[in-house]
Formats: structure tokens, C-alpha cells, sequence
């Protein structure tokens, strides 16, 4: 659910992510891998997003992968296949901190090629670049901080100053989500307006899984109360994903929606 999240903001807040990446807020497009000549290896996870001139090919990552550089130098090959006068930059980013080697692999190398990407540690990302656009904000709390919980509270102010509801509530949900990485459920709820995050289209799909899940209007709601209901008794999230068919993600998610009626 991450990488999904991830890849909402960056195609519905492209211009906010040009002007990170490539220093200028060019509005960018969704590019779909389907308009290049072989299908990708990861549909799923594969952000292309292209202007006149330039394709910006983004991969977050929540855990460390060691194809990632073979995935880069076989998706550039494929664009320039499609797209030739165009400039790429690709860009892997990752979300969660490691100590593991491979976050520092930025080239694809063997013998007589050597290819070469952009690789970015969100933990080592001054925070303040990312409080200066509405769809940088929900990575701020993952930046280089001591105090996650304290940007959390400096993010939250800049939403409630979000005078467009939806994107408030886009903003507010993919903050929750990326924020339960690396802080506790109760604390991003305290922070958080569950209010907010319900109206957002993130939400919406959760429901509308529900209702796929259901096969009949009004099974959606059910099993989100089921799920609630679960959740006071104590039972672990796997066991309430077996029982419900949705995932742990989705029912973090939903604990952090909540609204908290004991307080």
C-alpha cells in the first residue's frame, strides 16, 4: 500500500515532485507502460510521468530490492526505444531506513556497460524541502529528524491550511499511512483529524474494495464495522485480514481513521 500511495501523490502531484527532482515545476503527465514496446517486469509499481521533453521514472521502496538496478537500466532502454529525444531521469526512493548496502547502489554495471541513476534516502532529506508543496508534505515525517512526531505536528498545520477539501483530505490520509512507518497508530490519531482522511479518495477505495469483496451495496460498511469491532477485542491484524479479506495495510489504515469516541 506504500508504493501505491507513493505513486497517488506523484501522478496527482506531479508539478509538486518536478520541482523537487528536476528543479522546475513542469506539469507532467502519466505515462503508461503500456505505451512502451515490452511490458514492464512491475506494472504495479512502475511511476513514468513525461512532459514535451523530459520522462521522470520514479520507484519508492519500502524495503531494499536487488534488482532494482537492472530494473533501471531495462526500463531506460525501453523508453528511449519508445521516446529517443527525450531526456529520462530516474530516480529510485527510498522510505524506510536501512543499513543495508544495496540503498547506495545508484549503477548498473557489467562488462562494457555501466548505467547510471539517481537514488535518494528520504532519512537523509532535510525535512524543509518537504514542507514547501502540498504533495511533498505526507514525506516529511520519513526526513532526516529526530523528532518524527514533531514534524508530524508542523505537517498537520499545513493541511488544516489547505483550503481545497479533497486535497486536504488526500494530503491527510497519504501523511497517515506513510507516517505509520515510523511512528505508533495512537499518535499519528492524535494528530491527525480522522474526519479529514475520511473523505479522502484513499478511503473511498478502501470502501470500494469493500464493495467488490461484498458483492452488494451496503457489505462495505459492514465490513468495516466488523473490522472495528475486531479491533476492540484485541485479535492481531492478520487474523482480523484473514477474517475480513482486507489487507494489513488497509486495516492500519482504518485504526488510524477511527475516530477515538473515548476521548
Amino acid at each position: 500500500m506504500f508504493d501505491n500511495i507513493c505513486k497517488f501523490l506523484a501522478e496527482n502531484f506531479s508539478s509538486d515532485f518536478a520541482t523537487w527532482l528536476l528543479g522546475k515545476p513542469i506539469t507532467l503527465t502519466e505515462l503508461s507502460p503500456k505505451e512502451l514496446s515490452i511490458e514492464p517486469i512491475r506494472a504495479d509499481a512502475l511511476i513514468l510521468l513525461q512532459s514535451k521533453q523530459n520522462i521522470l521514472h520514479l520507484e519508492f521502496q519500502t524495503q531494499v530490492d536487488a534488482e532494482i538496478p537492472f530494473r533501471m537500466i531495462d526500463y531506460r532502454l525501453r523508453v528511449y526505444r519508445r521516446f529517443p529525444d527525450k531526456a529520462m531521469h530516474q530516480v529510485v526512493i527510498y522510505l524506510k531506513e536501512t543499513n543495508s548496502d544495496l540503498v547506495q547502489q545508484n549503477t548498473f554495471t557489467i562488462s562494457g556497460t555501466r548505467h547510471e541513476f539517481s537514488v535518494i534516502r528520504l532519512w537523509e532529506q532535510p525535512t524543509e524541502v518537504f514542507l514547501r508543496t502540498p504533495g511533498l508534505l505526507p514525506l516529511a515525517v520519513l526526513s532526516s529528524t529526530i523528532e518524527p512526531e514533531v514534524i508530524l505536528n508542523e505537517v498537520a498545520r499545513e493541511i488544516n491550511g489547505i483550503t481545497e477539501s479533497r486535497t486536504q483530505s488526500n494530503i491527510a490520509a497519504s501523511t497517515a499511512i506513510l507516517a505509520s512507518l515510523v511512528l505508533d497508530k495512537e499518535v499519528i490519531r492524535r494528530v491527525l483529524r480522522s474526519d479529514i482522511m475520511r473523505e479522502s479518495a484513499i478511503y473511498q477505495d478502501i470502501l470500494q474494495e469493500g464493495r467488490a469483496k461484498g458483492k452488494a451495496e451496503g457489505k462495505a460498511e459492514a465490513l468495516l464495522e466488523v473490522a472495528s469491532n475486531l479491533f476492540n477485542t484485541g485479535m492481531p491484524l492478520e487474523q482480523i485480514a484473514r477474517l475480513t479479506g482486507l489487507s494489513i495495510e488497509q486495516l492500519q489504515y482504518l485504526q488510524v481513521t477511527e475516530s477515538d469516541e473515548s476521548k
